[in-house]
């Protein structure tokens, strides 16, 4: 069964299996490879050097780098096993406003089609409220008709489609009520498929 967790230095093993299955330097969103820095993420020490720098993001009491902003990042897993990743950004900046959002997520390329983003991004919507936010804002490519799905499948209503300076995005808000839910989905309560 599906859940979400703080990243952890535990799944190294799994989440390198899940690295490689992503084309050479292909973009992941919600999974904070930003952070990496110097750090080696084959070794043990420099992948569990990044999982820390990924759980301090969401401690508002400490600074983010330029550009950055906070943000709570959780792995999309079962079991021992790295699914995926989605974060929460915690307020956006002018990047994000633009073209990135307050929330990111990928999938490993093998768990795909499963409802597994769906049911992650409902799971995370009922978490914003505590962050003081009553509507997030999601964008996808243009092309990715399987994102879009998703958003919309959870409340998302189409603001406008846009070139940024990470290509044509679709913006998308999802207005929430006081439990986190979008006025139109129910996705966080939905099984996901093993």
């Amino acid at each position: 069964m599906a859940e979400l967790i703080a990243p952890t230095r535990q799944l190294h093993s799994s989440w390198l299996t899940a690295r490689d299955e992503w084309q050479p330097g292909a973009h992941q969103d919600g999974a904070g490879l930003r952070l990496v820095g110097d750090d080696d993420l084959d070794s043990p020490e420099g992948f569990a050097a990044w999982a820390e720098r990924l759980r301090q993001q969401a401690d508002r009491s400490l600074p983010v780098g330029e550009g950055r902003v906070h943000a709570t990042h959780w792995w999309i897993v079962d079991g021992e096993t790295y699914l995926g990743a989605i974060d929460l950004r915690h307020y956006l900046n002018a990047f994000l406003l633009e073209g990135g959002g307050h929330i990111g997520y990928s999938v490993r390329p093998s768990a795909r089609r499963r409802g597994l983003a769906s049911w992650a991004l409902g799971a995370v919507l009922l978490k914003a409220p505590a962050l003081g936010l009553d509507r997030v804002l999601l964008t996808c490519d243009d092309g990715n008709l399987g994102s879009a799905r998703t958003i919309e499948s959870n409340g998302g209503v189409l603001e406008d489609v846009r070139s940024t300076e990470a290509g044509v995005k679709r913006r998308y808000w999802i207005t929430l009520n006081d439990a986190g839910h979008s006025h139109s989905s129910m996705a966080a309560t939905r099984t996901v498929a093993s």
